[in-house]
């Protein structure tokens, strides 16, 4: 459930009316719903019931503070895999009791960070980064809770981009290797081993695979402690995936993802740490955006429209659907047209829609791409010299910008000239001569 519905014939965001948003800020914009974010926190952790569990946001599905603060205000913790979401999640107000830190490429710079901030854990991916931080960690006079991040070996079944937990990524320690890796951690100075992850890919559509990885972290759990080792926390990872449109069956919902978990891992005595990213936000977001031109082509026609691939990067990444929706329902139902929704970038790939049964629309119209809250600002670039388009978080009847448009001047004001290629002083007075 989200709260973007139409009253009347046009669309809301809550109770703003996104023509009026889009006569207030510009198009292209995203704008996100707090009360879609609250509900989805509150149904995902409501499932989880009983279970001592810790949901921790994936802020690489949406960065805004604003999204993360929301979240935060609930409950929620983060789930950061750079030095910068580090900062954005602290800044958001979450406290570094609930971060951990996951990323198979963490830089001792940014190790040292989360040392620093004393954040719950540090998810470790291999034996290199493992030595390395416990050299980190002595150099500083601390300790580092680490858990070891497992690669299962599952296939999660999801869009080959998105997997994280087969034997060919590059993500996480083979779980094969795992009782020598363990011990290693035990044994380095300036480590605590605490507890195990995982993650096998996002977007699942599928409760099997979760399956499969929980229990295969069961069994490995029981062999570590009959080792000897001490494991207090079972990170799960995210993953869940949510509805786009074009999914082939019903997608699993949070009641059946939690009694997986309590099946599979529940009676362990771990704390259980969860990272739903886009389960959260993707349904809580829509890309608004202005149709530019109608361009009847030979054999398709192309409604051309202001935001572009550099703002919503899942259709050219991943083949990604995304349903495109008037903003405003016309007054009488003429015959709809069917059309390619693409943007204004020179890349073919820019397209957003293919074959898309929509009303007639003309030059002017506003248009909405849904389940944009994850993956869509926070992947978006200054491709083509375009500028990064403002985001906007509602709240019942009112709204705030909660990121300002970045311009392309913005893009400029980063770059320099070197001294060998600056405009002379002669040249630039001939120029403005006219010589």
């Amino acid at each position: 459930m989200d709260h973007f519905q139409y009253h009347g014939r046009v669309l809301h965001a809550e109770a703003v009316s996104l023509p009026d948003l889009a006569e207030a800020v510009g198009t292209p914009f995203y704008v996100y719903s707090s009360a879609t974010l609250r509900r989805h926190y509150q149904v995902f952790t409501a499932a989880l019931a009983g279970l001592d569990a810790l949901t921790c946001f994936a802020v690489k599905a949406n960065g805004n503070l604003a999204v993360i603060a929301t979240l935060a205000r609930q409950g929620a913790g983060a789930d950061v895999v750079s030095g910068g979401e580090l900062e954005s999640a602290l800044a958001a107000g979450v406290p570094a009791e609930r971060i951990v830190f996951s990323g198979v490429g963490k830089s001792a710079r940014e190790l040292k960070a989360a040392l620093a901030a004393d954040i719950l854990q540090i998810n470790v991916e291999s034996v290199p980064e493992m030595e390395a931080l416990s050299c980190i960690a002595c150099s500083v006079g601390t300790t580092a809770r680490v858990a070891l991040r497992i690669n299962p070996d599952i296939d999660a079944h999801t869009h080959a981009k998105i997997t994280t937990g087969v034997r060919e990524a590059k993500f996480g320690i083979e779980w094969t290797a795992a009782h020598q890796v363990y011990a290693r951690a035990a044994a380095l100075p300036g480590l605590q081993p605490v507890g195990i992850a995982v993650h096998i890919g996002s977007q699942l559509t599928e409760i099997e695979p979760f399956a499969a990885a929980f229990q295969r972290l069961r069994d490995l759990i029981v062999m570590l402690r009959r080792d000897g080792h001490t494991i207090t926390t079972l990170d799960l990872g995210g993953g869940l995936g949510v509805p786009y449109g074009d999914e082939e069956g019903p997608i699993p919902g949070p009641d059946a993802y939690a009694a997986v978990i309590r099946r599979a891992v529940g009676d362990l005595g771990c704390r259980l740490i969860l990272e739903p990213g886009r389960l959260l936000v993707a349904n809580a977001g829509l890309l608004v955006t202005r149709v530019l031109y109608i361009k009847e082509g030979a054999t398709r026609t192309f409604v051309i429209v202001d935001a572009g691939m550099n703002d919503l990067m899942r259709p050219a990444m991943y083949g990604a659907h995304h349903a495109v929706v008037p903003v405003v329902n016309p007054e009488v139902n003429d015959k709809p047209m069917v059309a390619d929704v693409v943007g204004p970038i020179c890349e073919t790939s820019d397209t957003f829609a293919s074959g898309c049964t929509l009303p007639p629309l003309r030059a002017g119209d506003l248009l909405a791409i849904r389940t944009a809250g994850a993956y869509g600002s926070s992947m978006a670039s200054f491709y083509n010299a375009r500028p990064l388009c403002p985001e906007v978080l509602v709240a019942d009847s009112t709204h705030a910008v909660v990121r300002e448009r970045i311009p392309w001047q913005a893009l400029l004001s980063w770059q320099r000239l070197p001294a060998w290629l600056a405009p002379a002083a002669d040249e630039g007075q001939g120029q403005a001569d006219g010589r």
